[in-house]
C-alpha cells in the first residue's frame, strides 16, 4: 500500500472519529454549519474553533452577534489560562509602583562603579524590563485566544494600533500591558472620548509622544500633532500648524511625576496640582494663556483646557468619518465604500461615539456581506497566527506564547514593535508579499506538524506536554470543507500525512483570508 492511499484510509478514519464524537454532545447538523455564519465568525473574532461555532450555533448568528456587541464586564477565561495570567506580577500591582521600583533599579544600576558589575546590573535591568514586555504579550496572546468576547479582543488589537506605542522607546516595556488593560481594553467598545481621554492620561503615551516635556516656553508638539492627524481628525481634515501650536500649549504640563513627594509649587497653583498615579498635572509647566483651536476660544485655566479640547476634537465631523473609515478598512476592505463609512460617521455622531453602536452599522451593512464572500479580505500576520492556533487546539489553553510572539515577530507585525506613531498597515497588500508568504509556509509547518512548543510549560524546568494539531475535526467535515475551492481540496487529498494535510491547509489561500 502506498503512503498517499494509507492517508487516505487515516483520513476517511479521522473523519468518522470526529463525527461520532462530535464537537460536543449538541452537535450542529452539517447544514447548519453555513459558509456564511462561518464567515461572520472568522471576520469578527481572532479565528474560527470548535467550541466557537458550536456556542454561535447554539444560540443564532444575532444573539452571538449582540453578546459580542455587548460583552458581559469581564467575560471568564479559561481557568488554565486565567491562571497563567494571575501569576504575572504587574496584574496585581499599580503602573505607578512597577515604574517607581524599575527607575530605582536603573538608578542603582548606573552608580555601580566597576566597569564590569555596572554592565551587568544594566544587563540585569534590560532583561527585567524585556520580561514585562513578555509577560504584557503573554496576557494579550492568551486573551485574543480564548476570551469568549472576542470581538471585544479585536477591537484592543485595532485600537492599540490606533492609540499605538512603542515598547521599546524608554521604559514603556514596564507600562506597555498596563496601557493595553486598563486604557485600551476597558473602553475598546464604549465610548470614544472615553478611549482617548485614557490614552491622554496614560503615562505609555505621554512618554512616548515626549509629552512629559511638553513645558510653558518650551513647547514639544509631537503629541498635539498626532493625536490630530492620527487619533482623531486625519489627515488633511482642516485643522492648522496653528492648532497644533494651541494643542500643544494646551497639553502642557500633563506629564509623568513617579517621585513620592509633590512638586514645590507657588501656593496659588497648588490647588490646580493633579496627580493620579504615575500621571501629573503640573500647572507651574502650564501655558495659562487662552487659546484658539478649531475657531473654539478656550481659556486658560489648566486641566480643565484639556477635557474641553478633547470634546472639540472628539465632536469634530472629520474624527467621525477618520474613525469610522479606520474601523470599515479593518473589518471590510482596502478600500471601504464612502457610502458605508458616512453612515458608520453618522452614526459615531448622533451615539455621541459609541463604537459598539458604529460597529453594529457596518456589520449590518450590504456592503458587509457582500465582503463575507471568500477572498475579500487577507488576514495580517496576527490574525493569521492566532486563527492558526484556536482553530489547531480550540480551547486547549497552551502553556507558552513565546511561540507566536516569535512567529508574529519574523512576519513584521510583533505585539507593541512598531515604532512610529502610525501603527501597522491595515490594508491586505501590506501583508501579502512574497518574502511575507515564504515565512507563513514556514509558519504553517511548524503549527501543522507538532506542538512548536506552545505546550513546553516557561520556567527552570520546562516540561512538554504532548499535542498535536487536530485541524481535520468535526467542524472541518461539516462545515470548513465546504468553503474550500477545488484546487484546494484536490491538494489536501494528495496529503501523505496528517503533518502534510494540516500545513497544506494552513497554507491554502482559502485560510490566508
Amino acid at each position: 500500500m502506498d503512503s498517499s492511499s494509507g492517508y487516505r484510509r487515516w483520513s476517511r478514519l479521522a473523519a468518522l472519529v470526529a463525527l461520532a464524537t462530535g464537537l460536543s454532545s449538541n452537535i450542529a447538523r452539517a447544514e447548519d454549519l453555513n459558509p456564511h455564519d462561518l464567515a461572520l465568525l472568522d471576520r469578527l473574532t481572532f479565528g474560527v474553533s470548535t467550541s466557537s461555532a458550536m456556542h454561535m450555533h447554539g444560540i443564532g448568528a444575532e444573539r452571538w452577534l449582540q453578546e459580542q456587541l455587548h460583552p458581559a464586564g469581564n467575560p471568564a477565561l479559561p481557568e488554565a489560562a486565567k491562571s497563567q495570567i494571575e501569576v504575572m506580577p504587574d496584574v496585581h500591582s499599580f503602573p505607578f509602583d512597577i515604574a517607581v521600583a524599575f527607575e530605582q533599579q536603573s538608578k542603582s544600576a548606573n552608580q555601580v562603579v566597576d566597569p564590569e558589575q555596572k554592565k551587568a546590573a544594566q544587563q540585569v535591568f534590560q532583561q527585567a524590563m524585556n520580561e514585562r514586555a513578555k509577560q504584557a504579550a503573554a496576557r494579550t496572546i492568551l486573551r485574543a485566544l480564548y476570551a469568549p468576547d472576542q470581538l471585544r479582543e479585536r477591537m484592543v488589537w485595532f485600537w492599540f494600533n490606533h492609540f499605538n506605542v512603542h515598547q521599546y522607546k524608554s521604559n514603556l516595556r514596564v507600562l506597555v500591558g498596563d496601557y493595553v488593560d486598563h486604557a485600551i481594553r476597558p473602553n475598546s467598545l464604549g465610548k470614544f472620548r472615553d478611549l482617548l481621554a485614557a490614552t491622554v492620561r496614560h503615562p505609555a503615551m505621554l512618554r512616548y509622544l515626549d509629552n512629559a516635556d511638553n513645558a510653558a516656553g518650551h513647547l514639544n508638539e509631537n503629541y498635539a500633532r498626532e493625536i490630530m492627524e492620527l487619533h482623531t481628525m486625519g489627515v488633511g481634515s482642516g485643522y492648522t500648524q496653528a492648532d497644533v501650536e494651541a494643542l500643544a500649549k494646551i497639553l502642557t504640563g500633563v506629564g509623568i511625576d513617579t517621585k513620592p513627594e509633590d512638586p514645590k509649587l507657588k501656593p496659588e497653583l497648588q490647588s490646580q496640582l493633579v496627580r493620579e498615579g504615575a500621571f501629573e498635572f503640573n500647572p507651574s509647566r502650564h501655558d495659562y494663556s487662552d487659546k484658539s483651536l478649531l475657531g473654539h476660544t478656550i481659556k486658560g485655566r489648566g486641566l480643565a483646557e484639556v477635557d474641553e479640547a478633547i470634546d472639540i476634537l472628539v465632536h469634530h465631523p472629520a474624527t467621525a468619518s477618520h474613525v469610522s473609515r479606520k474601523i470599515a478598512t479593518y473589518f471590510v476592505s482596502d478600500n471601504p465604500p464612502e457610502a458605508l463609512v458616512q453612515r458608520m460617521a453618522q452614526t459615531f455622531k448622533s451615539t455621541d461615539g459609541d463604537i459598539a453602536s458604529v460597529l453594529a452599522i457596518m456589520i449590518h451593512s450590504p456592503e458587509f456581506e457582500a465582503a463575507l464572500k471568500p477572498g475579500t479580505r487577507f488576514k495580517d500576520p496576527v490574525q493569521y497566527v492566532l486563527s492558526a492556533v484556536r482553530l489547531a487546539y480550540d480551547d486547549r489553553v497552551i502553556l507558552n506564547t513565546a511561540p507566536i510572539q516569535g512567529w508574529i515577530n519574523r512576519l513584521g507585525e510583533g505585539l507593541f514593535n512598531h515604532e512610529t506613531p502610525d501603527g501597522y498597515a491595515l490594508t491586505s497588500a501590506s501583508w501579502s508579499g512574497p518574502g511575507q508568504m515564504m515565512v507563513r509556509f514556514e509558519i504553517a509547518r511548524q503549527i501543522g506538524s507538532g506542538s512548536s512548543g506552545l505546550f513546553k510549560s516557561d520556567g527552570p524546568n520546562p516540561v512538554e506536554q504532548p499535542a498535536f494539531p487536530l485541524l481535520q475535526n468535526a467542524l472541518y467535515f461539516n462545515g470548513l470543507r465546504k468553503t474550500l475551492g477545488p484546487t484546494t481540496l484536490a491538494s489536501l487529498d494528495r496529503a501523505i500525512s496528517p503533518q502534510d494535510w494540516n500545513t497544506l491547509f494552513l497554507s491554502s489561500p482559502e485560510f490566508m483570508h
